[in-house]
């Protein structure tokens, strides 16, 4: 926090995410209140949101790598906040439609593919390895105490003025982080150069092999894609959930929202000295080990107060140890990555993790379209149970800590899977593996 440039990061991202959480409560709210949309179109809005990953996903990690990152977050903020500013300009001119939420979406998303790939690669840029897990906390922090405060601005908003002139302050929030971006003075390294006959399917080519050569980033792909599957399918579900199962307003459900997002503040706040304490590996597999069994509250949540409190508690529960896992293996990725392959490592890894989103989405919107709110969210329990299996069932389960660069060896992406041996004080640690 004494790093003036690390401060303005952080501003950015907390407007910016408060806008997206009165986000998350409004434009659902546009469709199931406003335009009366059936589960499924408000599951195909959320698939909306996520289609990028698929659609740009490989492709944002290359052409990041090209790019100056700052100017590229810059731009994106820019496009998000025109995006969202459409809305409320349709509803006034009494035209706008399920067809212009879809397209809004598409483009808010595709934009926030290359943000967010930017913004993680430009961290390291702004922060010293060695504060990486402290950086990326309070980013964590930020984002959760948007989560914890911006639904309940958001369902209150959509209470006094409709929830078509709520999202406006999204696009503030993205007015205000890329305001704050262009107050950073740290000089940006300037990309090196495509190598002469290299393609832009080569330079993905090369992200996606650095990311599949390598036994931890495959296990972390694999669970966070799970994991980001059965989110999907939650955030397509939820909404119509507490609405019309629960029975809440507007009000009531940012209020739900808000207080389901505790756990992730607490997790944030708690991950750095838990990664330390228990170990960088030993924290990711019992986050969401011990916390994952509480998703079933979801499907128990039944009408009135007790079924908001029910959904509510399962919902600050998983929160917390996803943010506990988040930072830990964000800050791995972060850490042992080269810095040229830094936007394809995360884009691929975000190709292949946040890809299963729009999927999730579909999946949810169909479930609770033909079978109700409450099977939909059954089978979302379901997969977040089974999250923590790639982790049991990896070289990880053994390790206390996450191999650094330093034991690379210089290698390239790695050519041997990560051995573990017992330290003397008896904590079982990784041994140099060759990794790039």
């Amino acid at each position: 926090m004494r790093l003036r440039d690390f401060r303005l990061l952080l501003a950015g991202a907390a407007t910016g995410q408060l806008g997206a959480q009165v986000t998350l409560v409004a434009l659902p709210l546009v469709a199931v209140l406003e335009l009366d949309a059936p589960a499924f179109q408000v599951g195909l809005l959320t698939a909306a949101e996520t289609a990028a990953f698929l659609l740009v996903g490989l492709p944002a990690g290359a052409l990041t790598d090209r790019m100056r990152k700052r100017p590229l977050m810059i731009r994106a903020d820019l496009v998000r906040a025109v995006a969202m500013a459409s809305i409320p300009v349709a509803a006034l001119a009494d035209v706008l439609t399920m067809a212009q939420l879809y397209v809004v979406a598409l483009v808010t998303g595709v934009a926030t593919v290359f943000f967010d790939v930017a913004h993680q690669s430009y961290l390291p840029q702004i922060l010293p390895r060695d504060q990486l897990v402290a950086g990326n906390g309070a980013l964590e922090t930020v984002r959760s105490t948007a989560q914890v405060t911006g639904p309940g601005i958001g369902g209150g908003l959509v209470q006094l003025v409709g929830a078509h002139f709520a999202v406006i302050v999204d696009a503030i929030g993205y007015v205000l982080s890329a305001l704050f971006l262009l107050r950073v003075r740290q000089p940006e390294e300037t990309p090196e150069p495509a190598t002469a006959g290299a393609s832009l399917r080569k330079e993905i080519g090369e992200g996606v092999r650095f990311v599949f050569g390598h036994p931890l980033l495959r296990v972390i792909a694999l669970t966070t894609g799970l994991a980001n599957f059965s989110t999907a399918v939650l955030m397509a579900t939820q909404t119509v959930h507490l609405v019309r199962v629960v029975g809440l307003e507007a009000g009531g459900l940012g209020l739900v929202l808000s207080a389901s997002a505790v756990g992730g503040l607490l997790g944030a706040l708690c991950a750095g000295r838990l990664a330390a304490g228990l170990g960088q590996a030993r924290v990711m597999l019992l986050s969401v080990l011990v916390t994952g069994p509480f998703a079933l509250l979801w499907p128990l949540s039944g009408h009135g107060v007790p079924g908001a409190a029910l959904f509510a508690a399962g919902s600050a529960v998983v929160s917390f140890g996803a943010v506990v896992y988040n930072v830990a293996q964000v800050s791995f990725r972060q850490g042992m990555c080269p810095p040229r392959l830094l936007g394809r490592m995360n884009a691929t890894l975000r190709f292949l993790m946040w890809g299963t989103l729009p999927l999730g989405a579909l999946l949810g919107g169909a479930l609770a379209q033909s079978y109700g709110s409450r099977t939909a969210l059954a089978w979302c329990a379901v997969g977040i149970l089974a999250v923590p299996l790639p982790l049991v069932l990896s070289p990880l389960r053994r390790m206390r800590d996450l191999p650094g660069p330093q034991d690379d060896g210089g290698a390239g992406p790695a050519q041997g899977t990560p051995r573990d041996t017992a330290s003397a004080d008896g904590d079982e640690r990784p041994a140099p593996a060759p990794r790039a």
